[in-house]
């Protein structure tokens, strides 16, 4: 399969060869039309799930990576380079989106944006204040992803200033807001365009858009077949420079392996969710290239304080001392990842590795051990599911590594469904397993008071120190960077020392297209952003 198809033909002799079949027609937007069977200006996506609705608060499989495209944000990331030729997110720039400039009060407790004029959805409605409001309303309503950005953010309420002017009103001064007004959530929508399909019961027409979309970004749903594929047009409305791509064809594709051939094949122009593996093997193929920047994925195995013999600190420190962690990156990583060295990854501010102290010592281990009552070692469980590809690997290389150290871990698969329950904030009862993390805000406060807080939907294993959680509420309230980087220090300081989790990998941001593709830039959502991209 290393000879790339090119061309329509190509594209579609070879598509239909592999029993997927090329199609679409238009039924929901204005602007329309039939053609979406691949050609120069369709880019044709081979994913693992068709998106179970386009609400930025309600994330089905496949939803992330598609309204990232519906709906455009106040304000962005700059962008800069990086190595290989890929480009990726500066966290430390902001630059204006959908507002052109905003200002905070002087109290900091407030801030006014003020809108782009003229810009229009892919219905026509020009965006206003009042799509804000309504937006953010939407998300506090619902109470689920957006309103746990508002919450962080200390949002307090949104305001209408006048029809280009909307305030945002703080509890606290925020150095997480622009931030965190990057996300896709609180997605701002055309309110003109939902109202129209609201209902008694369904005030926010949460039923219309499982199946619809109505915002300012550079695409808009065109058409969705469950289970097969979603299509999406370019937005002749965006107030952007217009998509090179005027279709994307979002196909379900569940076998890897078979995304895997459409790329080698010519297909396909991008693939979604590959083992390391399989990307080292695209690697190698005519027509593919793979694009690799540090991103913010974070494999880690989790103990919960809670449970012996993880109760005990020195049995946590034990363990991290014993990981093997060269054996890590080498057999379950392929040299893809980089050791993670702590609560934050590399590409957040504040992050410092020179706290680093775990490197893989079998005697300090013991010693550990030992003092904590265990000299003839501890036997325990790991439990793990296929979240992710890497959870079994990563499971078989502890289990052997840690056995040198006395630490017998007996490997026990768990159902996805499980895994996701009972590592939920409401449960939290796993007491030894795999999970991964990523903060999709590029701001220290979020990331750990997500992930290390009693109160963090990211705290999985009830990791409980009330010093750390102090230090991350000051530092979540405090504007000056400088004197946030102390807290947020001292804060990863007492999360290495406590040591709930065994910090295994930054695993990295990986992407596999089509050699002729151009332009992608990593978000810290992990989805490609098509108006980024060119053949």
């Amino acid at each position: 399969m290393g000879r790339r198809l090119t061309g329509r033909v190509g594209r579609i002799a070879t598509a239909l060869s592999l029993s997927v079949v090329i199609a679409a027609c238009s039924v929901s937007n204005p602007g329309g039309d039939d053609s979406a069977d691949g050609g120069d200006d369709t880019l044709i996506v081979a994913a693992v799930n068709v998106p179970g609705g386009f609400d930025g608060d309600v994330l089905t499989p496949g939803s992330q990576n598609t309204v990232t495209q519906l709906y455009e944000t106040l304000v962005g990331y700059g962008v800069k380079d990086a190595e290989g030729g890929a480009r990726e997110v500066d966290a430390s720039v902001i630059e204006p989106k959908l507002a052109e400039s905003w200002e905070f009060a002087d109290d900091e407790l407030s801030v006014i944006f003020k809108l782009r004029e003229g810009v229009q959805s892919n219905w026509g409605n020009e965006l206003t204040a009042e799509d804000v409001k309504w937006s953010w309303d939407k998300s506090k309503a619902q109470d689920r992803t957006g309103a746990f950005i508002g919450q962080v953010s200390n949002v307090e309420s949104v305001e209408v200033v006048d029809t280009y002017e909307v305030k945002f009103n703080l509890t606290d001064p925020s150095p997480i807001l622009l931030r965190a007004l990057t996300l896709y959530t609180p997605s701002i929508y055309d309110s003109t365009e939902m109202k129209k399909h609201a209902t008694k019961s369904d005030p926010w027409a949460l039923e219309w858009i499982k199946t619809n979309s109505a915002g300012f970004g550079p695409y808009y749903v065109d058409d969705v077949k469950a289970g097969s594929e979603a299509v999406f047009k370019a937005n002749p409305n965006y107030y952007g420079d217009q998509p090179h791509f005027t279709s994307v064809v979002y196909r379900a594709v569940p076998d890897a392996s078979t995304r895997v051939q459409l790329l080698q094949a010519g297909s396909v122009d991008w693939i979604e969710e590959l083992t390391f593996q399989q990307l080292n093997e695209l690697e190698k193929s005519d027509g593919v290239k793979v694009q690799s920047v540090a991103g913010n994925f974070q494999a880690r195995a989790l103990m919960n304080p809670n449970y012996e013999p993880f109760k005990d600190k020195r049995v946590r420190q034990a363990l991290n001392y014993a990981t093997p962690h060269e054996q890590i990156l080498n057999n379950v990583f392929a040299g893809r990842a980089k050791q993670s060295r702590g609560s934050l990854v590399s590409t957040i501010p504040c992050y410092d590795p020179d706290l680093w102290s775990y490197e893989t010592d079998i005697d300090k281990a013991k010693s550990l051990l030992a003092e904590a009552g265990h000299a003839d070692g501890i036997d325990i469980t790991l439990e793990y599911s296929s979240l992710n590809w890497w959870e079994e690997p990563l499971g078989i290389q502890l289990k052997d590594g840690l056995a040198k150290a006395g630490i017998n871990v007996s490997l026990k698969r768990i159902p996805d469904a499980d895994m996701t329950a009972r590592a939920a904030i409401s449960e939290r009862d796993l007491p030894f397993f795999t999970f991964y993390e990523q903060s999709i805000v590029l701001d220290p406060g979020y990331s750990l008071l997500l992930t290390s807080t009693p109160d963090g939907s990211a705290d999985r294993n009830a990791y409980d120190n009330p010093e750390l959680t102090k230090l991350i509420e000051q530092a979540n309230v405090i504007t000056d960077e400088s004197e946030r980087c102390e807290l947020i220090k001292e804060a990863q300081q007492i999360h290495l020392d406590d040591a709930s989790w065994i910090y295994s990998a930054e695993i990295g941001a990986h992407e596999a297209m089509a050699e002729d593709i151009e332009g992608w830039v990593w978000n810290p959502d992990n989805h490609e952003r098509w108006a980024d991209l060119s053949r």
